[in-house]
């Protein structure tokens, strides 16, 4: 049963005096979920001043003034069977803080987040996730839309959402991310040194995490 929450919510534009808050609430929100520790702080951290990186789709959701969620996006490119290059967007991180999750508030910080970027025009969502903590917002397996990455290898983990129905129809398309994903684990280490020291563990998450990220779906 999902819990209610009491104070007013209020979703807003990321602003830079929320940047280091953000960073340590999205920390807090990944930390040992897919490995022990995590890299995402570090992710949202040089998201910003990469060209890939949608400004106006950062968003933060507040309850009562303090910010306890954070989502974000990037573009990225789909490419067909012709090698035309079609923009995208790819959702993620997107980060509820552990007192407030199963709550409805990340459902509520994605359909606010999709609702703009379809008014600025994006027609297509991708993300890589866990199935089962997306489909409940409309995003489906890429696969039913013809998105692989590669060979017609269907992710798992590949989710996609159109905005605008049928804008992928009679294509077979590739997905490529943007660079900025592409995290170094060194470096990510050691900006991780500038926040309060948690302890890394294992949990049974991660094992979830390494089945889903590395499996495909036959056709």
């Amino acid at each position: 049963m999902m819990q209610q929450i009491t104070g007013n919510i209020e979703i807003r534009n990321e602003q830079p005096s929320d940047y280091r808050t953000v960073e340590e609430l999205t920390r807090k929100a990944f930390w040992n979920v897919y490995i022990p520790g995590c890299y995402e702080h570090y992710l949202v951290h040089t998201m910003r001043d990469h060209p890939d990186f949608v400004p106006e789709l950062a968003f933060v959701l507040t309850v009562d003034g303090a910010i306890v969620g954070d989502v974000m996006f990037t573009k990225a490119k789909l490419t067909d069977e012709n090698d035309e290059i079609k923009q995208v967007l790819t959702l993620g991180p997107i980060a509820i803080h552990p007192d407030y999750q199963h709550m409805g508030l990340g459902k509520k910080l994605i359909a606010h987040s999709l609702e703009r970027a379809k008014h600025l025009g994006f027609d297509t969502v991708v993300l890589m996730g866990d199935p089962q903590n997306y489909v409940g917002a409309g995003f489906k397996s890429a696969m039913r839309y013809d998105v692989s990455i590669g060979r017609h290898q269907y992710m798992t983990a590949l989710l996609l959402k159109e905005l605008q129905p049928h804008c992928l129809a009679g294509h077979a398309w590739h997905f490529h991310s943007s660079p900025i994903m592409d995290v170094d684990p060194a470096v990510a280490d050691e900006f991780d040194q500038t926040f309060e020291p948690l302890e890394k563990k294992w949990q049974p998450s991660q094992e979830t995490f390494y089945i889903i990220s590395r499996s495909f779906m036959a056709q």
